[in-house]
C-alpha cells in the first residue's frame, strides 16, 4: 500500500514496547513481496480468464495452497533428474502433494514463511542437479551450456529462498556438501565448477541484499563451509585448466593440487586467525548449535523452552509421513545402487534431513520433500521394471517396432556413464603414453611393456563385464520374463492400491484438521456436551472493543502476534525471540511477587493477559519464564539456573516462590481461595470457559507512558533516520541496571567471565539431572505423599483413551494428585497423564475402553 521504501523503513512501536521493532530489517520479506506481486498482477490476467481479481487478504490465504502445487512439481522434477526416471518423478510429486509433512505448511490460510520456502528450496535443488547433467557432445570434463544456464537459475532461485525463510542456511550448506562430496569422490569436472561458482556468486550477492541477512554469508560460521568449497573449487579448476593445456598425468595433477593447496590453506588459516581478533566472524546461532546437542542443553533457556525444538520420535515421523515413513528407506537403498552426480545429491539430502529432523521436530518439514522423493523412487522404479518397460518391450515385439530410445533424465544418466568411461579411457591412455615416453627416455622399455600389458588386461576385463551384462539383459528382456514381471507388477498394484487409499484418506483428514482455526477448538464438558471453545478470540476482541487504542498489554511472548493482529493493541513482546534480554525482563515481572511486579508493570502496561484453565496455560510455561528471567536477572533464583524451586511439589502444592508470584495469583484468581490484589491488578475479564483472564493495572504511571511516547526520547542511529529505538522509562532504570546481558555459550566474540562459565556448568548439570536440590519440586522435602492411584500401564496415543475422555491441563496435568482430584470432580474412575517436565495435561476416563485390562497396555 505504501511502497517499497515504506516497507523496508518500517519501525513498529506497537510491538516490543517500549523498544519497538524495525520490521523492515528483521523479517524475511519474500512472502509479503510475493503476495503483493500476485495481487497486483491479477487485474491484468484474471479478466482474460473470465475471473474477478481477488482481495489481498484472499491472495494471502491462497498463497500456501498455490505454492504447495509448485513445490510438488519442483520436487517431481528433482526426483526425475536424480533417479533417471520420470515415473519416479510423477510418483514423488503425487506423494508430495498430500504428505502431511508438506501440507502442514501448504493448507490454504496457513500463511507462513515456509509456505513459499519449500517451493524455493525444491526449485533451487532441481536447478542445481540439472546443471550437473552431462552433455554427450562435451568431453574431457569441460563445462556444458547447461551448467552455465542452470547455475545462474540456481543462484537466482537461492536468492528467492533467502528472502523467504531463515532455512536458507540449510540449502546453501546442502549444495556445498554435495559439491565437496563430488570432489572427494573424484568426480570433479569443469561443469561442476561453473555450476557451483555461478550459484555461489549470484546467490551470495543476492543474499547480502536481504535485510535480515546482510553480510552473514561471509561472516557466520554456519556458512563458512560453502565459502571454503567455493575457494577450493577455484583451485581445482585452475589445475584442471593446466591439465588440459599441458596434458598432465594423474600423478602430476595430484602433485600440482597439493603444491597449490598447502600455501592457500596456510593463507586462509592466517587470515581467519587475524579476522577473529577483530570479532569478524559471527558465532553459531543457538538454534544451529542446538542441532548438535541434546535438547534442553543448548545453554540458552529461551531456545530450550520452544516446544518445536524437541527431538522428533517415531510417533512424529509416522504422524507426518504415514506409510512413506516405511517405504522411504527402500527408496534410499535403491538410490545407493545408482551412482551419478545428481543421485548422490538425493542420498546426501536424505541423510542430512533425517539427522536434523531427529534433533528438532520442526525440521520434519525438511524431511517431507526427500521422503516423498525416496517414496517416488521406490514406486517409480517398481513401475518401470514391472510394468512400463516389460509392456513396452512386449508391445514393440508384437508390433515389430524398435525399442524406444531413452530420453530425458534416463538419457542423461546413460550419457554420464559413457562420458565418464570415455574420460577415464582418455586419461588413462594419455597417462600411459606419457609414462611410456618418460620410461623410454630413461631406457626403461620393460616398464613400458608391463604397463601396456596391464592396460590390455584391464580392457579385456571390462569387455567381459559388458558381455556378462548383455547376457543378463537378454534373459531379463525375454518374453517369458516380461510376462512374469507384468504379473508381479499387477499383484503389486493390487497390494498398493488400498494402502495408497489409506495414505490419501489419512492425509486428507489431517489436512482438514490443519485447516481449522488454531485459536478455537471443540471440547467436551463434564456432562459430555460438545462445545466450541472460542475463548482466545473472545479475549482479543474484548481488548479491541473495550480498551483504549493506546492500551499496552503485558502477556507472555507466545501470544504477542495474536494480541497485535486480532486485538489491535500494543504488546510488550510478540511471537519472536530476537531480543533475549527484553523477554527475560518480561519473565522477571511475571514471576515476581505481586507488589514488586506491580512496581515494574505500572510503567510498561495498562493490562495484563494470562492464559488459564489448563491445556498448556501460563502455569505450565511458568518454569520456563523463571529460567529465562534468571538468565539475565541472576537474583530470581540465586545459584540455581533452572529455578527448580519455582514450580509445584509432587502433591500439587505450589512452592512458596510459585505461590507468591504474580502469574500464579492471576492465573488461579477466583479458585481455591486464591485472589489477586485488586488494588494492584483489577480483574476485568474472564472468557466463557476460563481459558483467558485479563486484569487492569491500577495506578498506571502516566508520566512513564508519556515519556516513552515522546519521539525525542528515542535513540536514532543518525539524525533524521527512521531507525529510532525506544527506551525504557527512567523509573525502570534501577531494574534495567540489574540486567546482565545473556552471554551465549557459542559467542566466542564475547569475553566470558568465570561467573558465566559457572552458570553454564550449573545449568547443564541440572538440566541433565546430574544435580538438583532435594527440596525442589519433585524432591522429598515437599511431597504430600502418594496419591490414591493404581498404575495400569502406558498407551501410545491420546486417541486410544476412548471417546469419553475429558481433557484438562496446566497444573492439573503436571501432578498426579491434581489429576486425581480433577478425575474425581469429573466423576471418573480412571485418569491418564501426559507430561514432559512441568508441562503436561490429563484426561479423566469414566471407564476403560473395551478389551483393556491391567497389564495389557
Amino acid at each position: 500500500e505504501h511502497g517499497w521504501h515504506a516497507f523496508f523503513h518500517w519501525f513498529d512501536y506497537k510491538a516490543w514496547y517500549p523498544l519497538g521493532r524495525p520490521v523492515g530489517t528483521t523479517i524475511y520479506p519474500g512472502m509479503q513481496i510475493t503476495s503483493v506481486a500476485i495481487w497486483r498482477a491479477m487485474p491484468h490476467y484474471m479478466p482474460l480468464l473470465g475471473l474477478q481479481p481477488m482481495s489481498l487478504n484472499d491472495v494471502c490465504c491462497m498463497v500456501p495452497a498455490w505454492f504447495g502445487i509448485t513445490a510438488s512439481v519442483s520436487l517431481g522434477a528433482l526426483t526425475a533428474e536424480c533417479s533417471g526416471t520420470w515415473s519416479a518423478g510423477v510418483a514423488a510429486a503425487a506423494i508430495m502433494a498430500v504428505i502431511p509433512a508438506h501440507t502442514m505448511r501448504s493448507v490454504a490460510g496457513g500463511y507462513d514463511n515456509e509456505s513459499i520456502a519449500l517451493t524455493a528450496m525444491c526449485t533451487t535443488f532441481y536447478f542445481w542437479t540439472r546443471a550437473l547433467r552431462p552433455d554427450p557432445a562435451v568431453a574431457d570434463g569441460r563445462a556444458t551450456k547447461a551448467s552455465v544456464v542452470f547455475g545462474v537459475l540456481c543462484g537466482a532461485a537461492y536468492v528467492y529462498m533467502v528472502a523467504a525463510w531463515g532455512g536458507y542456511v540449510f540449502v546453501v550448506n546442502m549444495i556445498g556438501v554435495h559439491a565437496a562430496a563430488l570432489c572427494a569422490c573424484g568426480r570433479y569436472t569443469s561443469k561442476l565448477h561453473r555450476a557451483y561458482s555461478l550459484f555461489y556468486v549470484i546467490g551470495t550477492l543476492g543474499a547480502t541484499r536481504v535485510p535480515p541477512v546482510n553480510w552473514a554469508p561471509v561472516r557466520n560460521l554456519e556458512q563458512m563451509g560453502p565459502l571454503l568449497a567455493f575457494v577450493g573449487m577455484q583451485l581445482l579448476e585452475y589445475v584442471e585448466v593446466q591439465r588440459r593445456a599441458r596434458k598432465l598425468s594423474v600423478m602430476q595433477v595430484q602433485l600440482l593440487r597439493a603444491k597449490l593447496a598447502l600455501p592457500i590453506a596456510l593463507a586462509l588459516v592466517g587470515a581467519a586467525a587475524l579476522l577473529m581478533q577483530f570479532g569478524y566472524f559471527g558465532p553459531l546461532s543457538a538454534r544451529v548449535r542446538g542441532l548438535f546437542v541434546k535438547h534442553t542443553r543448548t545453554g540458552n533457556p529461551l531456545v530450550d523452552s520452544v516446544a518445536e525444538h524437541q527431538p522428533a520420535n517415531e510417533q512424529a515421523y509416522s504422524h507426518y509421513l504415514h506409510h512413506i515413513y516405511h517405504i522411504a528407506p527402500y527408496g534410499f537403498l535403491l538410490s545407493l545402487v545408482r551412482f551419478t552426480d545428481a543421485n548422490l545429491f538425493i542420498v546426501l539430502y536424505a541423510g542430512t534431513a533425517y539427522f536434523f529432523s531427529n534433533k528438532m521436530a520442526r525440521l520434519v518439514i525438511l524431511l517431507g520433500p526427500v521422503a516423498s522423493a525416496l517414496g517416488g523412487v521406490l514406486l517409480g522404479v517398481a513401475a518401470d521394471q514391472l510394468l512400463v518397460r516389460p509392456v513396452a518391450r512386449l508391445g514393440s515385439r508384437i508390433l515389430r517396432l524398435p525399442s524406444p530410445p531413452a530420453t530425458g533424465a534416463a538419457e542423461a544418466a546413460a550419457a554420464e556413464g559413457a562420458e565418464e568411461e570415455e574420460e577415464e579411457e582418455d586419461r588413462s591412455g594419455k597417462d600411459a603414453s606419457a609414462s611410456a615416453k618418460e620410461r623410454r627416455k630413461k631406457g626403461g622399455k620393460g616398464g613400458a611393456k608391463a604397463e601396456a600389458a596391464l592396460g590390455e588386461a584391464w580392457s579385456h576385463a571390462r569387455a567381459l563385464g559388458a558381455l556378462a551384462m548383455e547376457g543378463v539383459e537378454l534373459v531379463y528382456a525375454n518374453p517369458v520374463s516380461c510376462l512374469l514381471r507384468i504379473a508381479l507388477g499387477a499383484y503389486a498394484v493390487y497390494w498398493c492400491v488400498p494402502r495408497g487409499r489409506e495414505f490419501y484418506d489419512y492425509s486428507h483428514q489431517l489436512a482438514e484438521g490443519l485447516s481449522q482455526p488454531q485459536i478455537m477448538f471443540k471440547a467436551k464438558t463434564y456432562n459430555g456436551q460438545e462445545v466450541m471453545v472460542d475463548d482466545y478470540r473472545e479475549a482479543y476482541w474484548w481488548l479491541r472493543d473495550k480498551t483504549p487504542e493506546d492500551a499496552r498489554v503485558m502477556a507472555w511472548w507466545d501470544y504477542g502476534y495474536q494480541i497485535t493482529g486480532i486485538g489491535e493493541r500494543t504488546t510488550i513482546a510478540d511471537g519472536n525471540t530476537w531480543n533475549h534480554e527484553h523477554i527475560a525482563t518480561l519473565g522477571r515481572i511475571l514471576t515476581a511477587p505481586q507488589e514488586e511486579a506491580h512496581s515494574y508493570a505500572r510503567h510498561l502496561a495498562d493490562y495484563v493477559l494470562v492464559w488459564a484453565g489448563g491445556g498448556g496455560d501460563d502455569l505450565a510455561k511458568s518454569p520456563h519464564m523463571a529460567r529465562i528471567g534468571n538468565s539475565v536477572f541472576r537474583d530470581i533464583c540465586p545459584g540455581d539456573p533452572t529455578c527448580s524451586k519455582f514450580g509445584f511439589y509432587q502433591g500439587g502444592q505450589p512452592t512458596p516462590m510459585m505461590e507468591e508470584c504474580l502469574l500464579y495469583k492471576l492465573t488461579m484468581h477466583g479458585q481455591r481461595g486464591i485472589a489477586a490484589n485488586e488494588s494492584l491488578f483489577q480483574h476485568v475479564f474472564t472468557s466463557r470457559y476460563g481459558k483467558v483472564r485479563i486484569f487492569k493495572v491500577r495506578r498506571v504511571s502516566l508520566k512513564s507512558k508519556k515519556w516513552v511516547a515522546d519521539p525525542a526520547n528515542r535513540r536514532c542511529d543518525a539524525p533524521g533516520s527512521w531507525y529510532c529505538v525506544g527506551q525504557y522509562p527512567p523509573a525502570l532504570a534501577p531494574l534495567i541496571a540489574r540486567r546482565k546481558n545473556f552471554a551465549q555459550l557459542e559467542d566466542f566474540n564475547t569475553k566470558r567471565s568465570s561467573e558465566d562459565e559457572a552458570y553454564d556448568k550449573e545449568y547443564h548439570e541440572r538440566m541433565s539431572g546430574r544435580k538438583g536440590p532435594s527440596d525442589g519440586p519433585g524432591g522429598g522435602g515437599g511431597s504430600k505423599g502418594r496419591p490414591g492411584l493404581w498404575y495400569l500401564g502406558c498407551v501410545g496415543a491420546e486417541a486410544l483413551l476412548g471417546e469419553e475422555r475429558t481433557y484438562s491441563g496446566g497444573a492439573d496435568g503436571s501432578t498426579l494428585a491434581e489429576a486425581r482430584a480433577f478425575a474425581k470432580e469429573a466423576g471418573s474412575r480412571y485418569v491418564a497423564l501426559a507430561r514432559s517436565g512441568m508441562d503436561g495435561h490429563a484426561f479423566a476416563i469414566p471407564a476403560l475402553p473395551q478389551g483393556w485390562k491391567a497389564g495389557s497396555l
